[in-house]
């Protein structure tokens, strides 16, 4: 009887054995999930489609450059931005500048003696063309922030708030939107209140340096390559040289004031969801056939927040 139960326990102890050394192998074989996979096994509600009242439409003769408007940062400068669509004062304008891996700038060519030419600047009707400068805002409750987990070099904390990548400061009580590729920021002078909207740029490289030095509005989500696939300005600073090098702007309109057939209905993966946090660990841990070295590490503007059609 003794025999026969040590029998049965060794049995039992080398089944489950074998079965622990399966499973342990089928984990070994079993690589987590790239940045495909999420967005492949997300569901509707990890989504959410752009507000209108907030999204820019800059149409060039090449396409259309969306751009999503960031009130929560800049109150001011966003609903200025707004009031200078709503007068129609960016319709006919033009891209002046394109700087190499750094700035897309946009505006008035005759706004300053920068062109050296006589014609009048553009005038505005009820907007502004100077405000003091949105730099960063308090922290508060109300603003939403899911933190990275790896240091930075350029601020205390980095993360996501909504749809923007930002970053704060808690011994300062400071919050503000990271300049990565694609934000959009207010042209200035040297003097720090001297933007208003009039003249905008979109990020095309490493501009970090430029956090709480200029007032961040928003981010272009699509049509960015009509930005930064343009010629370089050959002038100091990027500019264009000749009017005839310049890309006409054929209008820009809020959202909200175009016809629903004529919008570019967008949906962006939210980034409070577990969804974008496996996002975030994929791009962290690079695990596709290509790489060799999973670094482990990654900063606030590697991180892409995925941009789809609307479903």
């Amino acid at each position: 009887m003794r025999t026969n139960l040590r029998r049965l326990v060794g049995v039992v102890a080398l089944a489950c054995l074998c079965t622990g050394a399966v499973s342990v192998a089928d984990a070994a074989t079993k690589k987590p999930p790239t940045m495909a996979d999420v967005i492949k096994e997300s569901k509707p509600s990890d989504w959410r489609t752009l507000d209108p009242a907030n999204t820019l439409y800059l149409d060039l003769a090449s396409g259309r450059v969306v751009i999503e408007l960031a009130p929560e940062f800049a109150p001011n400068h966003v609903a200025n931005i707004k009031a200078l669509v709503k007068e129609g004062y960016f319709d006919g304008l033009a891209i002046l500048r394109v700087q190499d891996n750094y700035v897309v700038q946009w505006g008035d060519p005759y706004a300053d003696a920068r062109s050296g030419e006589p014609n009048q600047p553009r005038q505005i009707k009820t907007a502004k063309r100077k405000l003091k400068a949105e730099f960063s805002v308090p922290l508060n409750d109300k603003l939403p922030f899911v933190r990275l987990p790896d240091p930075d070099g350029w601020a205390a904390q980095t993360g996501f708030s909504g749809d923007f990548p930002s970053a704060r400061d808690p011994k300062l009580r400071q919050a503000w939107l990271t300049h990565c590729y694609g934000t959009v920021g207010v042209g200035r002078d040297l003097d720090a209140d001297s933007g208003g909207g009039t003249e905008l740029y979109a990020v095309i490289g490493p501009a970090r340096w430029l956090e709480r030095n200029i007032t961040a509005v928003g981010r272009v989500v699509h049509g960015m390559e009509l930005l930064s696939g343009l010629p370089r300005g050959t002038a100091t600073m990027g500019f264009y040289d000749k009017p005839e090098q310049r890309v006409k702007i054929e209008r820009v309109r809020l959202a909200a004031d175009v016809p629903a057939a004529e919008r570019t209905n967008l949906e962006i993966m939210r980034t409070d969801m577990p969804t974008f946090t496996a996002l975030v660990e994929s791009r962290r841990n690079r695990i596709d056939d290509f790489y060799k070295v999973p670094l482990g590490h990654i900063d606030v503007c590697s991180v892409p927040i995925p941009v789809r059609p609307a479903k």
